[in-house]
């Protein structure tokens, strides 16, 4: 098991079992703009949030 580096949850990372399938992480669309502080793995549902956050469309008002 590993544990996210974001909230703390444990999940299952087939890298990090050298495991010889794929983990479940590549089947998500990259995540481009990483942030400094990502350190390590995160959870399925936190970089399912983060993925969804980036590519959410910006409004005017949040370009200010």
């Amino acid at each position: 098991m590993s544990i996210c580096t974001r909230c703390g949850a444990e999940f299952g990372c087939a890298m990090a079992r050298e495991s010889p399938e794929p983990c479940w992480c590549t089947a998500l669309p990259p995540a481009v703009a990483v942030p400094a502080d990502a350190v390590g793995c995160w959870c399925p549902a936190c970089l399912r949030a983060y993925i969804d956050a980036q590519q959410a469309p910006v409004s005017p008002t949040d370009r200010r």
